[in-house]
């Protein structure tokens, strides 16, 4: 046996004064799984598979953690056997990760399975049965544990979203469960990693009242009863969907993609669709496809208008990008009066995001790093903020359309210019500190009303910081990124995501220094952007079709994959291709426009490129954009 020991300042007592301490039954040891244990307050000894460790359970040690590892369970008689007299001795808690979960049903007296492939990946889907919540996790295995088998005192915990095989189980009355997933996966993903919390939870709350140990363990989440109850699947009979209005920079185009996809999504629940947009040469005012259509400009006085004639049940502002989200901020205080309910990301979400300030603040709330900021609503105060940060500053817009109205400023003078054509188009502006020449990466996030979260597509700019999304080089998915900086910005995706509040799909764009692990926020878009129609064509995940639904209520792994037909929507797209999408400018049109690209959108339409190499598919798109 080998001694793992937490530090000092972390470690848990027991009520005797000695550590709290986890036997680790190494079957095929993972060093995270260690370190999840240690970093955890808990002093970890580590046996070898064929250890008689029964005889000590609640003497010497105050938990009993079984690895993962390789392999047949039915090989393992001598662990088995031990696993079973700890169940039999009753005085600690259980937890078991792969091998181990396979393991531990052996004890408990159910029977395991080869499968047919086997499940190994870092994006598979399992769904809670206690709360109906679905995680994402990593996995890599050939046998699983046959449910049907588990005996009376037993129940499955977690089942696979996909082929529905076993996941995990736990007993009715004690404090034993186990799991066939990776919660400890390094470096990702760490959906479940809070399975461990649990754990040590369930081993202080024994060490404190000894009756625990006639309970089975709880677990956050809710009860699946409960959930549903608080968001029930909506059935308007007639939407209203605000469109990607007339053809100018920053507006249509992308936008279009993501209203039709919304539409045949609401058609495909049976509910009647009334679509504004006077754009008629774009895909969503198509014949057949929205049921009625308004050919008018996509503001408030006109959309009010058509609510009052429609009277539609409910309306969605996140399918017409930058211009709808206006209408629907401006509508906010009439929406109820008019009967109408916001379907999706409730619009204060919205505000929070758009409002530079409310956003810094929002995110220094859950410790999520945001570039260093001041907003101003007068000339003065952009001023200050300038010199109180330091230049060089970047100045925004709020509430501005393909990033207009924003730069660089290196001086004084140039921010007075930047400030004067920023006022002009928004009430406030937002002063943040340069970060020019950090990596600008991205991630397409998709979260439902039950707080089921996913990262459908990661992208990373060509650009380095400070040109706007529209106008970059973008490669699906990123190049330059480690598993590590992948992961660590997933997570604060779903952090950030959750704390909003998003119902549907949103992008969530980083600016990570490439000399370091340092890392901030640069701006939550909560809605489809040009980036998700990017996304969705390049993993072939649907995200507005999806976000539609979603906005139903209907959850995450409800949602049938379109293709497959079979597995779910609460999945992560794998890539063994890469994607390039290249802009296409036409400056000779706009000849007093500067031809220098930065933070306003000047771009006219964009190509993109498949290959299986970055090589090949920039190439591609190359040739493509001025053919």
């Amino acid at each position: 046996p080998k001694l793992y020991s937490p530090s000092a300042s972390s470690a848990l007592k027991h009520p005797s004064g000695r550590p709290v301490r986890v036997v680790c039954v190494d079957v095929g040891l993972k060093f995270n799984q260690l370190r999840c244990l240690v970093n955890r307050g808990v002093e970890v000894e580590v046996v070898p598979w064929d250890y008689d460790f029964a005889q000590l359970a609640g003497k010497e040690y105050d938990g009993l953690f079984i690895s993962n590892g390789p392999g047949d369970p039915a090989f393992m008689e001598s662990t088995v056997k031990h696993i079973q007299a700890t169940i039999e001795e009753a005085r600690i808690p259980i937890f078991g990760i792969c091998l181990g979960h396979q393991l531990m049903a052996r004890a408990a007296g159910a029977d395991t399975l080869k499968m047919k492939f086997g499940n190994r990946g870092h994006n598979i889907p399992c769904t809670n049965l206690l709360s109906g919540k679905c995680y994402i996790t990593s996995q890599n295995h050939g046998y699983a544990v046959n449910a049907d088998t588990l005996p009376k005192d037993w129940s499955e915990l977690f089942v696979n979203a996909n082929d529905h095989s076993n996941e995990g189980i736990r007993h009715v009355s004690r404090p034993y469960f186990s799991v066939q997933f990776h919660p400890e996966s390094a470096p990702g993903p760490r959906d479940t990693e809070f399975l461990f919390d649990v754990f040590i939870q369930t081993i202080m709350d024994v060490l404190k009242d000894s009756k625990k140990m006639q309970q089975p363990v709880s677990f956050p989440g809710g009860d699946i009863a409960e959930n549903r109850a608080k968001n029930p699947v909506l059935h308007p009979k007639k939407v209203l969907v605000l469109g990607s209005g007339g053809l100018s920079i920053g507006q249509a185009g992308e936008f279009d993609y993501s209203g039709s996809q919304a539409i045949k999504a609401l058609k495909e629940e049976g509910i009647y669709t009334v679509l504004i947009n006077p754009n008629i040469a774009t895909i969503q005012t198509s014949q057949g496809l929205a049921d009625k259509v308004y050919f008018l400009p996509v503001n408030a006085d006109f959309v009010r208008k058509v609510i009052k004639q429609e009277k539609p049940d409910a309306i969605y502002c996140t399918f017409g990008g930058q211009t709808a989200l206006q209408v629907g901020i401006q509508l906010k205080d009439e929406f109820e009066s008019l009967g109408v309910k916001v379907l999706g990301t409730p619009i204060d979400t919205v505000i929070t995001t758009e409002d530079r300030e409310l956003f810094a603040r929002s995110m220094e709330s859950i410790d999520a790093p945001c570039a260093n900021s001041k907003s101003a609503n007068n000339m003065q105060e952009a001023l200050e903020a300038g010199d109180g940060i330091g230049y060089p500053v970047i100045c925004r817009a709020a509430y501005a359309l393909g990033g207009l109205g924003s730069g660089f400023a290196d001086n004084k003078e140039q921010l007075i210019d930047l400030c004067n054509k920023a006022f002009a188009v928004s009430p406030q502006v937002l002063i943040e500190k340069s970060m020019k020449g950090w990596k600008e990466v991205e991630y397409e996030v998709v979260r439902d009303a039950h707080d089921n979260c996913i990262t459908v597509c990661n992208m990373e700019n060509f650009d380095p910081l400070g040109i706007h999304t529209g106008d970059s080089v973008v490669v699906a998915p990123s190049q330059t990124l480690s598993d590590e900086d992948y992961n660590m910005l997933r997570t604060t995706a779903v952090k950030v995501i959750r704390h909003l509040g998003v119902v549907g799909e949103c992008n969530i764009q980083y600016a990570l220094n490439p000399e370091s692990r340092e890392f901030c926020i640069i701006e939550v878009n909560a809605r489809l952007s040009r980036s998700s129609a990017l996304a969705s064509k390049a993993t072939g995940y649907p995200l507005a079709f999806v976000a539609a639904k979603l906005g139903l209520n209907i959850p995450l792994n409800e949602i049938k994959n379109t293709v497959t037909k079979v597995t779910c929507a609460c999945f992560e797209p794998s890539l063994d291709y890469v994607v390039v999408k290249i802009p296409r400018w036409d400056l000779k049109k706009f000849t007093r426009v500067s031809t220098l690209l930065g933070s306003s959108m000047k771009s006219v339409g964009e190509v993109m490129a498949i290959g299986r190499t970055f090589e090949e598919a920039i190439q591609k798109a190359i040739r493509s954009v001025d053919p």
